[in-house]
């Protein structure tokens, strides 16, 4: 979903409705045990990026991680933003 069409935190019930979330990454999502938003509060996304890595044998596309970047960073300050706005902050923080 396009981050200005987001409704806040709090009222998200599907991980259809977190910012830049799609079918494939609600999917990714779900397999690693995450079935609704608040399950991504408190949550690393690094590690779920090592996660899903590991749960699909495969290493995914960096911008998956600005993906899981913006979705924690969504429902752990309500602040909205596209995931291309994570890729700098990933960069400097993880090679992946």
């Amino acid at each position: 979903m396009h981050p200005s069409r987001c409704p806040p935190p709090d009222a998200a019930t599907d991980l259809l409705q977190l910012p830049n979330v799609g079918p494939s990454a609600a999917a990714d999502l779900r397999l690693l045990g995450l079935s609704h938003p608040a399950d991504l509060r408190g949550r690393d996304p690094h590690q779920l990026y090592l996660q899903l890595c590991d749960a699909t044998g495969a290493r995914h596309d960096p911008c998956v991680l600005d993906v899981l970047m913006s979705v924690c960073h969504y429902m752990d300050t309500g602040e909205a933003r596209a995931w291309p706005s994570f890729t700098a902050e990933r960069k400097r923080k993880w090679t992946v």
